[in-house]
Formats: C-alpha cells, sequence, structure tokens
C-alpha cells in the first residue's frame, strides 16, 4: 500500500497532504515510523566511537522525525476532526508510543553515553543553546527512570502505557458528553432575551439536525450566549446542570473511574522515581520549583482578591433582587444578571459590541498587530492541502520578506471537534547543520458560526480568545533556535502562557482596537465611547473571576500535590476544596473533575496555576509597553527576542533580559482592580 504518511511530503513547504491521508494509513504508518526510530537509536546505542555531543545527543534530536511527524498529524486531528475510528487507532497506537518513549528513557546504554557527555560538558566547546540541550537531555533521562532498578522500570512502563490510554479515554468520553446533549426549544417565547444571532445560531443547529424548533448544546458559542441572556431562569438552571453532568452520569462515559486511576498512577509513578508527589515532580522543571511556591502564590492571590469577590457577588444579589425579586442568586443565574448589571453600569453590552467584531477583520487585526510589533506579514494562500475546508491557510514571511512560517486557523465548532480552543504545530522549527526547517503552527476555535444572513460575530471574549490563541502561534512561528526540542512553545509550561495572555491586552487599547473593531454593515470603525467602555469594563466582576481561575489552580493542586487523598468520593472531594473560593449555594449532582480536561487530557497537571503566574508576567511585559509605546519598536524588538529564544534560556533570564527587573504582582492587581 503507498502510505502518504511515510513518503516525503513532496507538497509547498513540506506541508502535510492532508487529502491523500486515510484513517487506513495511520496505524501502519506509526508501526513503521517506529521501528525506524528504533533503529536510529540502536545506531546512537552501538557507536563504537567515543560519545560526543554531536553523534549522541544531536544525534537523538535528529532521531524519530518522521513519527514526530506522522504522530503531529494524527493527534491533531484527533482533537479537531475525529471520529470513532480515529478514536479506535489512538487506542491502539498510544501504547505503542509510551512503549517506545520508555524504551528510549530506560535504555541504559544510551543513557551511559548521554552520561559521558554531560559529565565531559566542558571540554567539548558547547554553545549555549547546546549545552541548554545537552542539560535538558540529561535530565530526561534522570528524571524519568534511567537510574531505577529493572523492576521498578517495569513498572514505570506500566504505569505510562495506562496513563496514555486513561488520558485518552478520559478526553473522549468528555467529547461524547458534550455532543450528546441537546436542549431543543419549540416555543419561541422560551428564546426571549436571546439577542438575534443567538437564536440564529440555535435555528441553524436546529436545521443541521433536522429538528424542528431551536436547539442549544454545550458547544460554548451556545451554551454561553444562552447562559448570559435568556430569560428562562428554568432552561438556564437545566442547561447549567446538563453541563454539571458532564462525564459524571451513570452511564459509559462516566470518568470518576478515570480521573481517580489517573491521579493515583501518577502519584505511584512520582514516588518510583523518588518524588513526594506528582507536583513535587512536575514543578521541578518550571519556574515555580516547589507546590509550595504554587500554593503559597495562590492563597495570597486568594487572600487579595475574595473580599473584591464577595462585594461583587454582594452587588450582584442585591440587583437581581431589585429587578426580578429574586431571593437567592444561584450559579445558572450569575452570567445573565452579571450581563444586565454590566449593561446598567457601563451602558455596554455584547450585541452592541459583536457587529465591530466580524471575525475576518478580527483575525486581519491580529495579524496587523504582529505587523506593526515586529514588521511579519500574512498572505492567505490556498496552495496547501486542508483537513477541513473551513480551514484557513496562511504564509507568515518576516520583515525582509523570508519564509517564517505556516498558519492554520480553525474557527467553528463540529462534533468531531472538542470544545475549547487551542494552538498547536504539524511541524517544529529547526536548523542543525544549515538545514533550516520553519515550523506550520495551527490555532483551532469553536467561536460562533455565520449563518445564512450574518457573517461570524465574535463576542468580545472571543475577541480575547483569538489574541490568545494567535500569542501562542506567534511564539511558535517565531523561533531563531538551532534545534527542535528547544523551538517555540518548549519552554516552562508557567512561561508558556506569557505571550498568549500578553497579545490579549492589545483587545482593550484604542491604538490597535482602531485597526480592526470596524462595523460589519457600515465598516464604521468602533466610536472611542464604546472604547472607554470596553476598557472601564475591563476589571468587571474581575474578583470572582479570579476566584474561579484560582479554584481550579487549587483543585488541580489537591489532586496532585497531596500524599494521603481520600478520592472515595470525588464530588465531596471537589467541594471540600472548592468551599475556600465558592460564593454561591452549591449544586447538588454537579462535578467539574469529570471534564477538567486541561489536568486530564492536557498537559496541565500541577500546572493550572500557570495561567494566574503567567498574568503576572503579562501585566508586567505589558506595563513596559505602556511606558514607552504600545508599538514602541525597541521594546518590540526586547519581545521578539523573548518569543524567538524559545526554550533556550532559563525563562526568569530570558523575562529579566526584556524587562530589566524581576515581576511583580502590582501591575496585575493595578489591571484588575484588586489594589486597594
Amino acid at each position: 500500500m503507498n502510505n502518504p504518511l511515510l513518503e516525503k511530503f513532496d507538497t509547498p513547504f513540506e506541508s502535510a497532504p492532508f487529502t491523500k491521508i486515510k484513517n487506513e494509513h495511520y496505524k501502519p504508518a506509526f508501526e513503521q515510523a517506529i521501528a525506524l526510530a528504533k533503529k536510529e537509536i540502536d545506531e546512537i546505542t552501538n557507536n563504537s566511537e567515543s560519545p560526543t555531543f554531536e553523534n549522541t545527543i544531536e544525534a537523538m534530536e535528529l532521531s524519530g522525525e518522521k513519527l514526530g511527524q506522522i504522530s503531529s498529524i494524527f493527534f491533531n486531528l484527533n482533537s479537531a476532526e475525529t471520529n470513532d475510528e480515529m478514536q479506535k487507532i489512538a487506542q491502539d497506537v498510544s501504547p505503542l508510543l509510551s512503549e517506545f518513549g520508555n524504551d528510549v528513557r530506560l535504555n541504559e546504554k544510551l543513557f551511559e553515553r548521554v552520561k559521558a557527555v554531560y559529565e565531559q560538558k566542558d571540554s567539548f566547546n558547547l554553545t549555549d543553546e547546546q549545552a541548554y540541550l545537552l542539560e535538558k537531555k540529561y535530565k530526561g533521562f534522570s528524571r524519568n527512570g534511567a537510574n531505577l532498578n529493572n523492576e521498578d522500570k517495569e513498572k514505570l512502563r506500566d504505569i505510562d502505557k495506562q496513563l496514555s490510554m486513561l488520558s485518552l479515554q478520559f478526553g473522549q468520553n468528555v467529547l461524547a458528553e458534550t455532543n450528546s446533549f441537546q436542549l431543543v426549544i419549540t416555543d419561541e417565547k422560551d428564546l426571549k432575551g436571546l439577542p438575534d444571532y443567538a437564536i440564529e445560531q440555535a435555528k441553524a443547529d436546529a436545521e443541521e439536525k433536522n429538528i424542528t424548533g431551536w436547539v442549544i448544546t454545550l458547544q460554548a458559542p451556545s451554551f454561553i450566549p444562552f447562559m448570559q441572556y435568556a430569560e428562562n431562569r428554568e432552561l438556564r438552571e437545566k442547561l447549567f446542570k446538563a453541563n454539571g453532568l458532564k462525564a459524571y452520569q451513570d452511564n459509559e462515559y462516566n470518568n470518576e473511574e478515570n480521573v481517580k486511576k489517573i491521579v493515583a498512577l501518577r502519584h505511584q509513578r512520582a514516588q518510583i522515581l523518588g518524588y513526594s508527589t506528582h507536583a513535587d515532580y512536575i514543578l521541578e522543571e518550571r519556574m515555580a520549583k516547589t507546590p509550595k511556591t504554587v500554593l503559597d502564590f495562590l492563597n495570597d492571590l486568594l487572600a487579595k482578591a475574595k473580599p473584591f469577590a464577595e462585594k461583587e457577588i454582594e452587588e450582584l444579589s442585591k440587583f437581581a433582587k431589585e429587578i426580578d425579586h429574586i431571593d437567592v442568586l444561584q450559579r445558572w443565574d450569575h452570567a445573565y444578571y452579571a450581563e444586565k448589571l454590566k449593561q446598567k453600569k457601563f451602558s455596554l453590552s455584547e450585541e452592541e459590541l459583536k457587529p465591530y467584531f466580524q471575525l475576518e477583520n478580527v483575525t486581519q487585526g491580529a495579524f496587523d498587530v504582529a505587523t506593526k510589533l515586529f514588521g511579519i506579514t500574512f498572505k492567505e494562500i490556498n496552495t496547501i492541502d486542508k483537513y477541513n475546508e473551513e480551514v484557513t491557510t496562511y504564509e507568515v514571511l518576516d520583515k525582509h520578506g523570508n519564509f517564517l512560517s505556516l498558519l492554520y486557523a480553525d474557527f467553528f465548532p463540529r462534533a468531531g471537534k472538542r470544545p475549547g480552543a487551542w494552538m498547536t504545530s504539524f511541524r517544529e522549527a529547526s536548523n542543525i547543520n544549515g538545514n533550516s526547517k520553519r515550523p506550520h503552527i495551527s490555532i483551532v476555535c469553536n467561536f460562533t458560526k455565520p449563518t445564512k444572513d450574518t457573517p461570524s460575530l465574535l463576542t468580545f471574549q472571543e475577541v480575547t480568545t483569538l489574541f490568545h490563541e494567535f500569542g501562542h502561534a506567534l511564539h511558535g512561528m517565531l523561533p531563531n533556535t538551532v534545534y527542535e526540542s528547544l523551538a517555540g512553545t518548549n519552554v516552562y509550561w508557567d512561561f508558556v502562557e506569557l505571550p498568549s495572555q500578553f497579545f490579549e491586552n492589545y483587545c482593550y487599547e484604542p491604538e490597535a482596537l482602531k485597526l480592526f473593531a470596524k462595523h460589519y454593515k457600515t465598516g464604521e470603525i468602533i466610536p472611542q465611547e464604546l472604547i472607554e467602555k470596553v476598557k472601564a469594563s475591563a476589571s468587571f466582576m474581575e474578583g470572582f473571576q479570579t476566584l474561579r481561575q484560582l479554584s481550579f489552580g487549587l483543585l488541580d493542586m489537591s489532586y496532585h500535590g497531596n500524599n494521603d487523598n481520600n478520592l472515595d468520593n470525588l464530588q465531596v472531594f471537589e467541594k471540600d476544596i472548592f468551599k475556600q473560593t465558592d460564593l454561591y449555594p452549591e449544586v447538588e449532582n454537579s462535578m467539574m473533575s469529570t471534564s477538567f480536561s486541561h489536568i486530564f487530557q492536557g498537559g496541565y497537571s500541577s500546572g493550572y496555576y500557570s495561567y494566574k503566574w503567567a498574568e503576572v508576567l503579562d501585566a508586567d511585559a505589558f506595563a513596559f509597553f505602556q511606558e514607552t509605546g504600545i508599538f514602541n519598536p525597541e521594546t518590540a524588538q526586547k519581545f521578539y527576542k523573548l518569543l524567538s529564544s524559545g526554550g533556550t534560556i532559563e525563562p526568569m533570564k530570558l523575562y529579566e533580559e526584556f524587562r530589566g527587573n524581576k515581576p511583580t504582582p502590582d501591575a496585575l492587581l493595578k489591571r484588575a482592580g484588586l489594589a486597594n
């Protein structure tokens, strides 16, 4: 069988030939690529020459290229364009990949060569980046069991295999539950309060499913507007509770056992490797370094934010009682009354803003901000393959017109796409021995779809989401590094959110908004008074939002930072953690953990705090731009260096080089309105 995955990609920019790839190609491609990667590792291990940086460390960096290419294509599509067959393939190949990874990490002869290079590093005249790569490879072995006895190595293999399967199953269950629920509305009066765009979307969703009436789903572009605007309190409650039941029902998609097993196995793994907890293991390779630092950071912010949050909810409760005689404000009331109070306080509504945020204009606006900062340009192209017709593709050029990257943009919900928004790569950057490979980056979102009558108009939250993912994409597109494993977003996890959150700041700046916030019908630029309202409302409910983020970080650390968790009843465990941040009555039969994909499917275990950690960095960094000018070329050039350095420099050192000093939380607290 001719297998396009195993051939050299004879395509523009060596991009993935998506339309040629069939499901039956994946498994044989994985098997052959693993065999090839094993052969490459064997050649390094059995090399009769003395170990050097080139014949050991660099050779390892070059090995497994085809396997990496196939993996990135398959697993990216398993998130953005999956189906039952792909999910089955994922379950088949994940244990093979886990086993191969362990074959490498637990290979004693290979580790001996790496160790020999590491112990003689001063004699090799290495560049800073080479020294950093050597350190990373050495730690990769020592932290992942290379020094264990054979019995413990076998235990580790078994645990890693189980974890890869459980993580996959967790994600598949969340997707199945998200797709399975629909709130069918047949009486038009139940749509009261919903803006036209949300009604149009609900109608389109119903037509797609051959249903008479309107359909509300758990996908964000459907769920959020309903919770925000629907006057029917009973239906808001029904939708909210359905969301809280995701993967927590008595059916085949229940994730409770998966959560318990994942937490237990991660804990066992850490202890086999000599760490007290999974959090201790993870945080050793983070800016925060220890669980204590993380908990001190989260609890300090909690102490500062909670009084503000309590005042916000007190005010919201009074407001709801005043206008609708609501005696006890419930969780399904929060978004609805917060939106009404926001309108009252700032004379600002999402409906008023949306016409100025047509998706195509916002996308171009993100590009224009990058052009003004760094001189890079974006050109839409139709010469490369796409995995779905909805995907848009761009060629990205540097300020001299040289090719920098490919960019794929995939913006709308589909049954085969997991919820949320993320940035990923189909190929990372590298430049070994002059063989320059530029990255292929993708941003994937779930935004409001266009309808027959209206283009895709984004909520302001969707605008900031697009800028957030685009910030990640820039980090992936701009590397000026030699080695792939140090390029782009291959940085400490609590540093990775800095570029993304930094770029969100431009959504509040008049100078930036005027580039892209244009009325979709008239072309009129967003009025200054609306910009002022956006800025004024930026810290609205920020105390409550901060508490919400902190609750997720504390839950993550509770699962992964303790030796003595009693997880017999997950709901009791979760409620116990949340009681320090909860400002609303408890909802019976509801669970967040069973759909907490960030920590049980994504890479955020013991790392959810990093969103807040990076907010400290991003607020401090943007304060520097505000001091010098938000498009100041010199400041922008310093930030470009931070982005293009990838993981070649210790993050705090890299940040201090950019800023001139260590970050402080002052700018964040001021921006969030949480400073007295």
